[in-house]
């Protein structure tokens, strides 16, 4: 069911307070298209409303939506944005947490929290909206991974990778499963960019195991070096992923990408990944197919 409205999207856009938030909830306005801008700090959401150049300030909608609250909540506060224009056309999962540490200091307390975000968060606003997206013939949605699920063995990266692992294993899932209904799902892979995020991003020390000293001190240094070394434009990024949905612009006359890689460093860490894996499976193939049971 499409209910009329100017021929124009709804976005729902999650995290839209900063990052690559913001800059879609700018891009997508510019475009004519309509967007619910939801972040947990109504306040901080506001105040980038107000500061982002936004073309027409009736085109958005500020949502309260902090995606840790659970599935009944957020579905209490999606089933309040449908109703600010009557539908949700796209959804767009951008909340995201990224906390660097080691593993073993870090340990199932530093994973929970960034699964609660990265994972369970995208879970619940997703199935939140399912119901809204239903009803459209053509929506979409658009879950933003990482290429850290490529580079998983960079040390103080795991707990992170992790969550965007299992994020890119959901976004697999509802590909195939939301097909039937003609919604399409994006996973959007991005590499480092510039943003405001990155920067606040404090590294895991509550948990110091001295064996670990040194490699915490390189890993610590390292995360702490990522702002001066992002070379990734956020406002290109968004251009590119809503050119995808609208299938305008970089995308026209291009099939549905299922993965938007986005970065050269992000290609360099797949194909990367790729390389060593295809590597490793054809050093033990014989092994790899001699495991069936013997015929008789």
């Amino acid at each position: 069911m499409n209910s009329p409205l100017d021929n124009t999207k709804v976005w729902l856009i999650t995290g839209a307070s900063s990052g690559l938030g913001k800059r879609l909830m700018t891009h997508v306005v510019a475009r004519g298209d309509r967007v619910i801008a939801a972040a947990r700090s109504i306040e901080k959401l506001e105040q980038a409303i107000n500061n982002s150049n936004i073309s027409d300030r009736n085109r958005v909608r500020a949502l309260r939506l902090d995606v840790t609250e659970g599935e009944e909540k957020i579905k209490v506060q999606i089933d309040e944005a449908a109703k600010f224009w009557g539908r949700i056309d796209v959804l767009v999962n951008n909340a995201g947490l990224g906390l660097p540490g080691l593993m073993e200091e870090g340990g199932t307390k530093l994973l929970r929290r960034q699964f609660e975000t990265n994972v369970f968060g995208v879970l619940d606003v997703t199935t939140a909206a399912l119901p809204y997206l239903r009803q459209i013939s053509d929506s979409k949605i658009v879950i933003v991974g990482s290429r850290s699920a490529w580079r998983a063995e960079l040390p103080g990266l795991g707990h992170y990778a992790a969550s965007k692992a299992a994020v890119h294993a959901i976004a697999e899932s509802l590909m195939s499963e939301l097909a039937g209904f003609g919604i399409k799902v994006l996973l959007a892979e991005p590499g480092a960019f510039k943003t405001e995020g990155i920067a606040t991003q404090h590294y895991y020390l509550d948990n110091k195991i001295s064996a670990y000293d040194d490699l915490r001190q390189l890993s610590q240094k390292t995360a702490e070096g990522v702002p001066d070394t992002q070379k990734g434009d956020p406002d290109k990024a968004a251009a590119v992923i809503i050119d995808v949905v609208n299938g305008e612009g970089a995308a026209k006359g291009r099939a549905w990408p299922d993965y938007l890689i986005l970065g050269d460093d992000a290609e360099h860490d797949v194909r990367s990944k790729i390389g060593r894996v295809t590597a490793a499976l054809d050093s033990f193939l014989d092994v790899t197919r001699g495991v069936s049971f013997d015929e008789v």
